[in-house]
């Protein structure tokens, strides 16, 4: 690893931190936390619904934390829960004419301002841009699930 890489590495980091910030900061904004926000956001755009499972995975939230939104939101009348019925264990969320109007301008803003900004890159910018931040990805989660330090 080259000084260049530490720094470089630093400063990937740093945005991202930065970009984490900014929509916790927004969310705060819209009355939410950014686990809700990203919750809703799921939800918002799936007018079928989607599974606890599903809105984990796409989330990157664990069990728990969906599991205890969902319930903060079915409280508010947010959201319905039922049963699938091809798997009875299974639970499909669906947002609520109340939910959607609740969270409506958020996610619509939210979507808004990341189509926006990607859009001010050119389509190889936005190409590269995501190839790059794929492969750091996958690279950060194999060396943290490695065991030993060294390459």
């Amino acid at each position: 690893m080259t000084g260049e890489g530490r720094k470089n590495a630093y400063l990937y980091c740093k945005f991202r931190d930065e970009q984490f910030a900014l929509y916790s900061e927004y969310a705060k904004s819209q009355g939410m936390l950014i686990n809700t926000l990203l919750v809703v956001n799921a939800l918002f755009y799936v007018k079928e619904g989607l599974t606890q499972r599903r809105i984990c995975e796409r989330t990157f939230q664990s069990k728990q934390t969906v599991n205890l939104i969902i319930r903060n939101l079915l409280n508010a009348a947010y959201v319905t829960v039922e049963a699938r019925k091809e798997n009875r264990r299974e639970k499909l969320v669906q947002m609520t004419d109340a939910g959607r109007a609740y969270c409506k301008g958020a996610v619509r803003h939210i979507t808004w301002a990341e189509d926006t900004a990607m859009s001010l890159f050119s389509p190889e910018e936005q190409e590269q841009l995501i190839d790059l931040s794929r492969r750091f990805t996958e690279n950060l989660t194999k060396l943290i699930h490695q065991e030993t330090e060294e390459l």
